[in-house]
């Protein structure tokens, strides 16, 4: 069993930073993604990274602004956010799966509670 819990969500500017954190307890996964949801919006993808963490991919409008990553050692993956917008304000969500990497939500078994990053103009 997985168990995931993130941190580092908040209150920031436009253009600020932010890093969000995931810590996983249990088994060690190997596809760690990150996912975000708006209000009134479906949730959507914005990061994944492969098991050895050679692999990333990006929604493309994140693509350039965040980084994800992960430490094997600490079981963890993150998520610099830079260049903050508006638009990025959702809960941000950490998901993990035991098989290769994929965009679609409904493909990992595993999530957080979510974090709240809110962005001001």
């Amino acid at each position: 069993q997985v168990h995931l819990v993130e941190s580092g969500g908040g209150l920031v500017q436009a253009g600020d930073s932010l890093t969000l954190s995931c810590a996983a307890s249990g088994r060690s996964f190997s596809t760690v993604a990150w996912f975000r949801q708006a209000p009134g919006k479906e949730r959507e993808f914005v990061a994944v990274v492969t098991s050895s963490g050679s692999s990333t991919y990006y929604a493309d409008s994140v693509k350039g602004r965040f980084t994800i990553s992960r430490d094997n050692a600490k079981n963890a993956g993150y998520l610099q956010m830079n260049s903050l917008k508006p638009e990025d304000t959702a809960v941000y969500y950490c998901a993990a799966r035991f098989g290769g990497w994929t965009m679609n939500p409904d493909e990992y078994g595993y999530w957080g509670q979510g974090t709240q990053v809110t962005v001001s103009s």
